[in-house]
C-alpha cells in the first residue's frame, strides 16, 4: 500500500493537544465516577482517586518521553511493538482498543441520559445512536477540523465545571461528606478504582495523534503537561464538593449527578438547573469526539502494521482522515450500547486501561537506553515514577479483576483468542518491521 494513502495530515498544535487531552477524559467529571460512592462511600472513594491521581501524574510524566521518542499513531502498541516484539504488540494494542471503543459507548449513554433529563419524550438510546453518527461524520471532515471543534467545546465544558463549583462550593458541608463515608470498609476503596480511573481514562489518547502534531517533541509534552494539571484540578474538585451538598447515595446510582447536584441546590424547577444540564453536553461531547478520533488512529495503526485487515489504514484522499477506521469502530460501538450498562463498560474500558499502563511502563523500563537520543522529554526522577506507575496499574488490574470476575473472563478471553488466531498465521515469528521505524521518522522530518 503506498505511503500517500496511509499518510496523515500535521496540523496540530499545543493547544490542541490541550483540548484533547481535557476533552478526551473530561466527561469523567461529569459522570460514571459518581458508582464509585456506591461501592466505598465518600471517603473510601476519596482515597481510591488520590491513589489513582498519583497513578496518572507518574504515567503521563513517563508516558510523555515515550510519546516524544516514538511520535506514532499506534501510540502504546507502538511503543510496546518496539520493546518485545509483535506479541506485546497485540497485547497491547488490544488492550487500547478495548480501552476507547468501550468508553464512547458510556459515553453515549450519558449522552441520551442528559437529553432525556431535559426532555423525558426522548429515549435514550436514540440519543445515543444519533451521537455515533454525527461525530463519526464530523471526524471524517479531517483532523484540523476536529481538532478546532474539540478545542470549543473542551474550552466550554471547562467553563461549566469552573461555574458548577462555584455554584455548590458555598452549599459545602464537611458533615454531609462524611455521612457513612466508608461503608464498606477498606475493601470498597479497591472495588472504586475503576470508577476512580474514569476521571483521567484516556488522557493518553494524545499519544495516538503524534503523527499530526507539528514538532511533536516539542509540542506534546506541554499538550500533556496542561492536561493532567488541568483535570486534577477539576477531578477532585467536581467529586469533593458534590459529596458535601445533601445526600450522596442519591447520586450514587445516576448517569446525571452534576444536574442533580445543582437541583439539589437550586431545586429541580430553577431554570439553572435545566440551563446547567443542557451545558453539560459539552463535556460528554468532549470525551466522546476525542475518545472516536483515538480508537480510529488505533485501528489505523494496527492495521498499517498488519495486525488488521489492511483496508482499515486506507487514508481518505480529500480529507486524509481514516475513514474505514472510523466506521469500523463506530459498528463495535453501536453493536455494545445495546450489550450492556453504564456501569459495566466503564469496567472494561478501565480494564483495558491498566493493561495498556502496565505494558506502556515495561516499554519504557526496557527500552530506556534506546530512547535516550530520540526522546526530548525525559521522564522526572527516572525509575521511580515508571516503577510507581507500573505498581499503581497492577494494584488496579488485581483489584478490577478480583470485583468483577466475569467481565474480566470476556475481556481475557477476547485477548487469547486474538493471540491464538496471531499465532496460528505465524504473525508472532516476524520481526519487528522496519515500517513501524520508517513511519515515526517521516513524523518526525
Amino acid at each position: 500500500m503506498s505511503k500517500q494513502t496511509t499518510a496523515l495530515k500535521k496540523v496540530l498544535k499545543p493547544v490542541h493537544l490541550w483540548a484533547l487531552a481535557v476533552g478526551l477524559v473530561i466527561s469523567g467529571e461529569y459522570f460514571g465516577w459518581n458508582y464509585g460512592w456506591g461501592v466505598a462511600g465518600t471517603l473510601g472513594f476519596l482515597i481510591a482517586t488520590l491513589l489513582v491521581t498519583v497513578l496518572y501524574i507518574t504515567f503521563i510524566f513517563s508516558f510523555t518521553e515515550l510519546t516524544t521518542a516514538i511520535p506514532h499513531a499506534g501510540g502504546p502498541f507502538a511503543y510496546a511493538y518496539k520493546a518485545y516484539g509483535p506479541l506485546g504488540g497485540l497485547i497491547a494494542g488490544y488492550a487500547t482498543l478495548i480501552e476507547f471503543v468501550f468508553a464512547p459507548p458510556a459515553i453515549a449513554f450519558a449522552l441520551g441520559s442528559y437529553v432525556h433529563f431535559l426532555n423525558d419524550s426522548i429515549p435514550v438510546m436514540y440519543t445515543a445512536v444519533g451521537c455515533y453518527v454525527v461525530f463519526t461524520l464530523i471526524n471524517l471532515l479531517g483532523i484540523k477540523e476536529s481538532a478546532v471543534f474539540n478545542l470549543i467545546v473542551t474550552i466550554l465544558a471547562v467553563i461549566e465545571l469552573l461555574i458548577f463549583l462555584g455554584i455548590v462550593a458555598p452549599h459545602f458541608e464537611t458533615g454531609n461528606f462524611m455521612r457513612n463515608n466508608m461503608p464498606y470498609g477498606v475493601a470498597g476503596i479497591f472495588a472504586a478504582l475503576p470508577f476512580a480511573v474514569w476521571f483521567y481514562l484516556g488522557i493518553e489518547g494524545v499519544a495516538m495523534v503524534a503523527e499530526e502534531v507539528t514538532e511533536p517533541r516539542r509540542n506534546i509534552p506541554k499538550g500533556y503537561i496542561l492536561g493532567i494539571a488541568t483535570l486534577v484540578i477539576l477531578a477532585l474538585g467536581v467529586m469533593i464538593f458534590s459529596g458535601g451538598i445533601g445526600d450522596w447515595q442519591a447520586l450514587s446510582r445516576i448517569d446525571y449527578p452534576l444536574p442533580e447536584s445543582i437541583s439539589m441546590v437550586l431545586g429541580k424547577t430553577n431554570s439553572w438547573t435545566k440551563i446547567f444540564a443542557g451545558i453539560g453536553l459539552f463535556g460528554l461531547i468532549a470525551s466522546f469526539h476525542g475518545l472516536i478520533i483515538g480508537y480510529s488512529r488505533q485501528i489505523f495503526a494496527l492495521s498499517r502494521s498488519g495486525f488488521l485487515p489492511t483496508a482499515l489504514s486506507v487514508v481518505n484522499k480529500k480529507f486524509r482522515t481514516p475513514h474505514w477506521a472510523l466506521i469500523a469502530g463506530g459498528i463495535v460501538g453501536l453493536i455494545s450500547l445495546y450489550s450492556g450498562t453504564t456501569d459495566k463498560v466503564i469496567i472494561i474500558s478501565a480494564l483495558g486501561a491498566v493493561v495498556m499502563y502496565c505494558t506502556s511502563m515495561m516499554s519504557l523500563l526496557k527500552m530506556k537506553k534506546q530512547l535516550h537520543d530520540a526522546a526530548t522529554f525525559k521522564t522526572p526522577l527516572y525509575p521511580w515514577f515508571p516503577i510507581i506507575a507500573l505498581a499503581l496499574s497492577f494494584v488496579c488490574l488485581i483489584a478490577i479483576i478480583w470485583y468483577n470476575f466475569y467481565l474480566s473472563l470476556i475481556f481475557f478471553t477476547g485477548l487469547a483468542i486474538a493471540l491464538m488466531i496471531f499465532v496460528a498465521l505465524g504473525k508472532h515469528k516476524q520481526p519487528v518491521e522496519d515500517e513501524l521505524l520508517e513511519a515515526v521518522e517521516e513524523t518526525i522530518l
